[in-house]
């Protein structure tokens, strides 16, 4: 049942016009949808009242007397308190250089008058839904920016101990681990910020040449590759290629101008085989462009997604302190999807895998698994990021999931340079580690078999120069008693 969100819980939003029927207007189509608006007539009124009430999206007109809207935003964004609140410019000016200028003070969009009230609508939603995506982001930043301090803390009181020395040397271990996910949280920010830049100013244009249905068939494309992205891996270079090829041939038989380059983007959208459902869309003349606002927009939801997945494994690095120190059986077994966790590991790190590594995966059938979700995904983790660190980079990297009696065997082979045999029977061992000062803490190994044997499991490497496959048994039980039961 839908709830009426609260006072508290509403947006707000800041209208700023000299001309009053357009603040009625504003204010009235913006209240109708849900909005907490304020309506001032001036840019010094407008700057006075933000300092006593920030508002959440600023609708700002340009040409004002004693003080326009280009000062206003120019004045916002020195002010470290008012920077990032998001500016929507809306004026009668439509002279791309008065644009480009809204943008070089610090807009993020801009409408022009007279506007239509979709237009404003949809500009307002998406520059508040990217404005929640960025104070979640801070905060979460700051969560583990205070949670690296309280590690930092205790790793400088533990190190003055020499009993306690080694404790120290897992705090820092894991301090140095927490920047993987930050680096994923970094870099999917980006890969959002440029395609809002890239479709901010196109998607308005583009779509409002669009009819009704292909508006329609442009979400179905999206939503299409969204859910084709689940299952949509990895391909071979010499693969994709001769996909490209067929699929290009395939949209030159409609007669599509720029088969090629389109080919390219719905390849990377996971758009393959059937693509008649989208030749509404492919025909048009503005085709190349429709497509990549289409990418783009499935860009910024799998970025998102990667946010998720990098903060929920940098919290999962932090809690495996706690683990460590005091091992705990607490929590209920559930039911665990092994193709649909490797998945996500394997998403969160795209950007190095793509880089030079081929990933090939064979998942087969399997009987129904119960466990810890996220301890076992700690463990896929460490073993793809030794994977990399071995190959450096660049090779291929192989995993495997099968029966096998009454386990199920999960297999990562990668071909880098191998373990000496000297250590193989070492690299389990607390602390022990090969690679360079600051590059791990030799924890990750000790880790993933602590977690594998409290599922009852076996965790053994078999290595040669070129090829190193860790190996996963997993005992398959019947369902777990409730507790209480």
């Amino acid at each position: 049942m839908n709830q009426t969100p609260s006072e508290s819980d509403r947006p707000s939003i800041l209208v700023v016009d000299d001309t009053p029927e357009n603040l009625r207007l504003l204010v009235n189509l913006l209240t109708q949808k849900g909005y907490k608006v304020r309506a001032v007539p001036s840019g010094k009124l407008a700057l006075s009242g933000i300092e006593l009430s920030r508002p959440d999206l600023i609708l700002l007109d340009i040409m004002m007397p004693e003080m326009n809207g280009y000062e206003v935003c120019e004045t916002l964004k020195a002010n470290d308190s008012t920077k990032n609140i998001p500016v929507i410019f809306i004026s009668a000016m439509s002279e791309v250089l008065d644009k480009i200028q809204a943008f070089k003070v610090g807009g993020v969009d801009y409408v022009t008058k007279p506007f239509q009230a979709e237009e404003v609508l949809a500009r307002v939603e998406l520059h508040l839904d990217n404005r929640n995506l960025q104070k979640n982001l801070e905060a979460r930043n700051q969560d583990l920016a205070k949670a690296l301090e309280q590690l930092t803390a205790t790793q400088n009181y533990l190190i003055q101990s020499e009993k306690m020395a080694a404790l120290g040397q897992l705090v820092a271990g894991i301090a140095h681990e927490i920047n993987t996910p930050l680096g994923a949280i970094r870099a999917s920010s980006s890969n959002i910020v440029r395609a809002l830049e890239e479709s901010l100013g196109e998607f308005p244009k583009l779509f409002g040449r669009l009819s009704e249905e292909q508006q329609d068939v442009f979400v179905s494309l999206v939503d299409e590759a969204r859910s084709r992205q689940k299952n949509y891996g990895t391909v071979p270079p010499l693969e994709t290629r001769t996909r490209k090829r067929a699929l290009t041939r395939q949209l030159q038989k409609y007669d599509i101008e720029e088969a090629r380059y389109i080919a390219d983007t719905l390849m990377d959208m996971g758009i393959e085989g059937e693509v008649e459902p989208f030749l509404s869309l492919l025909q048009c003349p503005d085709a190349e462009e429709i497509v990549q606002l289409a990418y783009n927009f499935l860009s910024l939801q799998l970025n998102n997604k990667n946010i998720t997945i990098a903060v929920e494994n940098a919290s999962k690095v932090v809690f495996a302190l706690k683990r460590y120190a005091h091992y705990d059986h607490t929590g209920d077994k559930q039911v665990v999807d092994i193709p649909e966790s490797l998945d996500t590991v394997l998403e969160l790190y795209h950007n190095q895998l793509k880089q030079g590594v081929a990933v090939r995966r064979d998942y087969r059938p399997l009987p129904t698994l119960w466990g810890y979700p996220d301890e076992l995904n700690q463990v896929w983790t460490n073993l793809v990021q030794n994977a990399l660190h071995a190959m450096k980079g660049k090779g291929t990297l192989e995993i495997c999931v099968d029966c096998c009696d009454s386990n199920i065997a999960i297999e990562f082979t990668d071909s880098g340079s191998g373990i000496p045999p000297d250590i193989q029977t070492r690299i389990f061992d607390p602390f022990f580690t090969t690679k360079s000062a600051g590059e791990g803490s030799g924890l990750g190994l000790d880790i993933a078999k602590k977690i594998v044997e409290k599922h009852k499991g076996e965790i053994a490497v078999n290595s040669i120069p070129g090829q190193t496959t860790f190996k996963i048994l997993l005992p398959v039980e019947e369902k777990p008693r409730d507790r209480g039961k």
